[in-house]
């Protein structure tokens, strides 16, 4: 027996084989989560962040932003951009670091009322 055309069409917006979409399939593709940081990683690195504490070079950062003056603000990116690797993971680690001497202010403040 002869092999029978498909009676659709080869171009345009309807081109190609009918077919019938799965319902309720609505997954990301893992190349586009890639990177992101996930609900589980975020909790371990922040208890042992607690655990640990800071390491020796984070110590020193946060010495130099104790300081308070522009000229130990940009040698704390130094600092950490050296022992981090890039500009911009040192920037972060800067950034983070202020956040903690902030919040350990305010709750020195708030254990003196």
């Amino acid at each position: 027996m002869a092999k029978q055309h498909p009676s659709v069409i080869a171009i345009g917006k309807n081109k190609g084989h009918p077919t019938t979409k799965l319902a309720g399939k609505t997954t990301v593709r893992p190349s586009r989560s890639k990177g992101r940081l996930g609900k589980r990683v975020s909790f371990i690195r922040s208890l042992v962040g607690e655990v640990a504490g800071v390491a020796g070079y984070e110590k020193r950062i946060i010495e130099l932003l104790k300081a308070g003056s522009l000229k130990d603000t940009k040698k704390a990116l130094k600092v950490a951009k050296k022992s981090l690797g890039t500009h911009t993971r040192g920037k972060i680690k800067r950034e983070n670091l202020m956040n903690l001497i902030r919040a350990q202010q305010k709750a020195a403040q708030d254990k003196k009322k």
